[in-house]
């Protein structure tokens, strides 16, 4: 076998294109509302929407003081959303990336220590 024909290592960088972004599914707790363990799969089957992270935005040139171009996207990338779970296109080398429309983002979820609440 000759050294050219050995597959070669990649790693894979997504770069939204549009009014898109691209969004990792964060696993919520097991455990359903009542207290019952959920087998993997039956949490996201009972929601009507999933709990995400921006993991990229759609940008747009490049700007002298961001290497990366402007984000055009109105989301910021590491915010946390609500997204219906059966929005945006599965990516297809990990189950856990989706590229969403940004119109199809429901809400923006902040998250606060409990001790910061009142």
């Amino acid at each position: 076998m000759d050294m050219d024909d050995k597959p070669r290592k990649v790693v894979r960088h997504i770069q939204p294109m549009g009014p898109r972004v691209l969004v990792r599914v964060l696993k919520d707790e097991e455990r359903h509302e009542s207290g019952l363990f959920l087998p993997p799969g039956a949490r996201e089957k009972l929601a009507e929407a999933l709990y995400g992270e921006i993991v990229e935005v759609a940008r747009a040139g490049v700007g002298a003081d961001e290497e990366l171009g402007v984000n055009v996207s109105g989301v910021p990338c590491g915010a946390r959303i609500l997204f219906p779970k059966d929005e945006g296109t599965r990516v297809p080398w990990d189950d856990s990336l989706r590229l969403l429309e940004v119109a199809r983002v429901l809400a923006v979820v902040e998250e606060v220590p409990l001790e910061e609440t009142h």
